[in-house]
């Protein structure tokens, strides 16, 4: 039977923004003495009961591993734990390059977010020019025009933090977060250790249940579950989706963001244009990308907002392009892990590599390319972009074709005569519209029916009556296929 869960919540922001001060007050705040006396060390995230009946759960579980690389990291590995983002913004500063890198994040990981406006004691603090700020990028707030929520908090002193507790929950009522303990374990490494004790790393689950003596795979190595220890440090016999634990059993150490479940699975391999083995890029690895994936997607890091804006001013008149993340500065290992998730490339230009993102990319098979002239890098890369569209419209698998014979309008709808000459075609099959081989345009193919009686099918060679919504400037001879 289904059960209600407590959301899973990450928070971003810019280093010194308050990320780590507001984790501290909340879990200091929201857990008695007793509880507290009980907690020997961090395991990477902790549950607490904000004392609100009037919803879903009145338990929050916060990931208290704060940044963006955390957050990316996890998802790179696969690991989609998070289901709500609180983006904490200094309300004096407002935003600084890692508040856009994580902006860029919690928009790639699709999940609802709230904007936390923090430092408001200060008297510099001026929440209106944040908001105005977050419209350059995208994120519309309440009052703004948009529907991302904002609460003003100081995680100094705690000013605001019970609002936004509540806001938390009110803003997760819409969203589906449930579970079934009879359901196939699937739970999520967020942190590993190996201490006196042995190796113990720290989980999240997200949906199933777990209990001591339990048989467990990670990967396809399995092991028995020794013991679990919840987040106050205390051992118990079962723990459930959304509570965070360590667990002893493990042979070996996991990595971070592995998933662990009582079915056996192979490590799925993906090739995506950012799995390449080859070290320096070349067009024949961009065009090895998966079908419906052929926009080239890319991660800018440049110099300057100068450099910054033109290459993106001449990048986005492509329409093959999808620009995931702009912003001034190296390239650094959270831009890998983002470009792992989102199937990116990195591009450079006039800017370094960091060690640390050079040996990241390496190992995520992440491509990141350099550039010191402006006008090689518009050039490759919208070369890359319209060879992958190229592709895309070459790989089209055809289900089904027919000419147009005849046009006929009755009782004031307009009924075209075909024959199938390849294939088959099916009612409410989306169609193009071929005249000369140039496409006219894309329909529906609503009505369907061979000599007045209504068909859902017609193979090679049937000759029918179709009907298409919307009507396009469609003659006889033209040609209509069906596009798997």
């Amino acid at each position: 039977m289904k059960q209600p869960r407590s959301p899973i919540v990450a928070i971003l922001g810019h280093v010194d923004h308050g990320k780590t001060t507001l984790l501290d007050y909340i879990r200091k705040s929201n857990i008695t003495k007793k509880e507290h006396g009980g907690i020997t060390q961090k395991i990477g995230a902790y549950e607490i009961d904000t004392g609100y009946k009037d919803y879903k759960t009145s338990k929050i579980t916060f990931i208290d591993t704060p940044g963006h690389e955390a957050f990316s990291l996890l998802r790179a590995r696969g690991a989609n734990i998070a289901d709500i983002a609180i983006l904490v913004v200094d309300a004096k500063d407002s935003l600084m390059p890692q508040t856009i890198e994580s902006i860029s994040h919690i928009k790639a990981a699709k999940i609802p977010f709230i904007v936390a406006l923090n430092k408001i004691d200060l008297p510099e603090a001026n929440p209106e020019k944040v908001k105005r700020d977050l419209i350059k990028y995208e994120v519309l707030v309440e009052g703004q025009g948009g529907q991302v929520p904002t609460v003003e908090i100081s995680a100094k002193t705690g000013l605001g933090v019970n609002e936004l507790l509540e806001l938390i929950l009110l803003t997760i009522t819409d969203l589906d977060l449930v579970y079934d303990e009879k359901n196939p374990v699937q739970a999520y490494v967020i942190e590993t250790k190996k201490d006196r004790r042995g190796i113990m790393p720290s989980l999240i689950i997200k949906d199933g249940a777990i209990k001591v003596g339990d048989f467990l795979y990670d990967k396809n190595e399995k092991f028995k579950v020794r013991s679990l220890i919840n987040d106050k440090g205390v051992s118990v016999d079962h723990v459930f989706p959304s509570t965070p634990f360590e667990m002893s059993g493990f042979s070996n150490l996991p990595g971070v963001g592995s998933i662990v479940s009582n079915v056996a699975k192979n490590e799925e391999q993906t090739t995506s244009p950012v799995a390449m083995k080859r070290k320096n890029i070349n067009l024949d690895d961009l065009l090895q990308t998966p079908k419906k994936e052929k926009r080239l997607s890319l991660l800018i890091k440049a110099d300057s907002v100068g450099s910054l804006e033109a290459i993106k001013q001449s990048l986005t008149k492509n329409d093959n392009v999808d620009i995931i993340l702009e912003a001034v500065g190296e390239v650094n290992k959270s831009d890998v892990f983002l470009a792992k998730t989102t199937k990116s490339i990195i591009i450079g230009f006039a800017t370094g590599v960091s060690a640390e993102a050079a040996e990241a990319a390496k190992q995520e098979k992440v491509i990141i390319k350099t550039y010191n002239i402006i006008y090689e890098l518009l050039d490759e890369l919208t070369e890359v972009a319209d060879l992958l569209k190229e592709k895309e419209e070459t790989e089209k698998i055809l289900k089904g074709e027919a000419k147009i014979l005849a046009t006929f309008i009755i009782e004031g709808e307009k009924i075209y005569g075909v024959k199938v000459t390849k294939g088959k075609i099916n009612l409410g099959d989306g169609l193009e519209v071929y005249r000369k081989e140039k496409l006219l345009g894309r329909s529906k193919l609503v009505s369907l029916k061979i000599r007045a009686k209504e068909v859902t099918e017609v193979k090679k060679n049937d000759e029918a009556g179709m009907v298409f919504s919307p009507p396009l400037d469609i003659t006889i001879g033209d040609m209509i296929k069906s596009i798997l």
